[in-house]
Parts: structure tokens; C-alpha cells; sequence
């Protein structure tokens, strides 16, 4: 076989993966429940800390309110917060405020590992809050199924010749009423994300996913936001995101810029 027509199947092989991943990804992050109060789309910076009360405001109009109905597009983006030190595969110091949460969680999917479940599995152990003991045995257990479903061994990493990069554009966040808790100390964030293989000598998939959804619930926990599968009841779905829908804004989704 030639090194043209070697290169071209690992690219295929590569695109047979993300078409798979994306009916087993939906299959496996299906979630629901009653809306919560929206959070602020931005806090200043360093406040408000977690345990305060987030404002379910609407943003003020805008000078794009005279072209047409805000969206998401035209609205004003969440400016992510830099991380300020990593450990165990992840990204830490991130703020007890929305922003912060909102930051952690897209930081975290972004990096996370989510076809190998040994480096997953070192992340998982990272974030995942101390009360809630099965939540790495069952996100691991999700990577394993999800593997095998792809024709790949159930534990390994990602195949050498193929890469990933995972790129979040817009989330919806929320604050979730968790009794006994103070109000913002827990969050549920949706996030909008396109995947992307890179194949052998960098070659770039040319049917990338795109618009892919998942949400996870984040609280703070021991200085730092912690994902929990506790407040799973309390979940709620969002409308369908688009750059483009006043629909989408109204319900909470902002665009987001990651820190330079």
C-alpha cells in the first residue's frame, strides 16, 4: 500500500470515529428536569463568590436592539477566566464566581480525555466531588462502553495516529436550587462545543462535529468548582442553540471568549 493510500484511510478512519462518537455521546448524556433562575451572563471580576445570590436579570438593550432581536451572535460574550495552575490533567484556580464555574467547566471538557479512560479517569478523580462517590466509576464505565462501540479495545488511549480538539463556543448556565446550600454555590452548565481529528501529518478532518450539547453540574466545594451527579433531579434543558436565534438568547445561551 502506498503512503498516499495509508494516509487517506487513517484520515477516513478518523472521521468513522467522530461519526460514531456523535450517536454515542447523545445516547450517553440524555439529562433532564425543572428550569432554574439564568444566571448573570458576566460577574466582575472576583465577585460575586460563590454563595451569593447570581442576578437572574436580563442584560440591558444594547445599541443591536435597534437592528433586530438580541442573539447570541449579536450579545455580548463571557469572557473565560485564565486557570492559574494545573494538576492531575486539569486546570485549577478558577474563581467561586459564575464566570469562574462557567470557565472551569469549559476548560474541563476542552481537556478532558473522553476516549481514554485511564488519563479520563486521573481527570475525573480531580473535579469530581467528594460527595459523589460513583460519578468517576460511571463517566469511566461511559468511556469503556463508548470505546468498544467503536471497535476499539474497552481500555487504551486514543489511537496514535489520530489526534482531537474539542472547542467550546457558547454555554448556558444556570443556577440550581440545592437544598441546604447557599444560592450560587451550585451550577448547571450547557455547553455547544464542535470536535475536530486531525489525522496523519496534521490533516484536518473536513466533517468535523459541530454544534455537539452537554451539560454538567458544578458546585463549590473546598475552594474549587466540583463536578457532582448529586442535584441530577433538579437538571433542566435549554432551547436549541444558534448563533443567529433570539430564542436562544432569551433562554441564556452566550457566546464565549476564551482569555488571551
Amino acid at each position: 500500500m502506498s503512503v498516499d493510500s495509508s494516509t487517506g484511510l487513517k484520515a477516513r478512519r478518523a472521521r468513522l470515529i467522530l461519526a460514531a462518537i456523535v450517536v454515542a455521546v447523545a445516547a450517553l448524556l440524555v439529562a433532564g428536569g425543572f428550569t432554574a433562575a439564568t444566571l448573570m451572563r458576566e460577574d466582575p471580576k472576583g465577585t460575586p463568590q460563590a454563595g451569593a445570590s447570581p442576578s437572574a436579570t436580563a442584560p440591558p438593550p444594547t445599541s443591536a436592539d435597534a437592528a433586530g432581536p438580541m442573539t447570541p451572535e449579536k450579545g455580548k460574550k463571557t469572557v473565560l477566566r485564565k486557570p492559574t495552575g494545573q494538576k492531575d490533567g486539569v486546570s485549577t484556580g478558577f474563581p467561586g464566581s459564575p464566570s469562574g464555574g462557567i470557565s472551569a467547566v469549559v476548560t474541563f471538557w476542552e481537556e478532558y480525555a473522553w476516549l481514554d479512560d485511564e488519563k479520563g479517569s486521573q481527570q475525573l478523580t480531580a473535579v469530581a466531588s467528594k460527595d459523589s462517590p460513583g460519578y468517576v466509576d460511571t463517566r469511566v464505565s461511559e468511556i469503556r462502553k463508548m470505546r468498544e462501540g467503536l471497535g476499539l479495545p474497552p481500555s487504551g488511549g486514543i489511537p496514535a495516529d489520530i489526534n482531537f480538539t474539542t472547542a467550546v463556543h457558547a454555554t448556558r448556565a444556570t443556577t440550581v436550587k440545592a437544598p441546604g446550600l447557599p444560592a450560587g454555590d451550585v451550577m448547571q452548565v450547557w455547553l455547544s462545543y464542535d470536535r475536530f481529528a486531525t489525522g496523519p501529518k496534521g490533516g484536518r478532518d473536513e466533517n468535523p462535529l459541530r454544534g455537539q450539547t452537554v451539560d454538567f453540574i458544578v458546585k463549590w466545594q473546598d475552594g474549587a468548582w466540583k463536578f457532582t451527579d448529586e442535584f441530577n433531579e433538579l437538571r433542566s434543558f435549554p432551547v436549541a442553540y444558534e448563533p443567529t436565534s433570539p430564542y436562544a438568547w432569551k433562554d441564556g445561551w452566550v457566546q464565549v471568549r476564551h482569555a488571551d
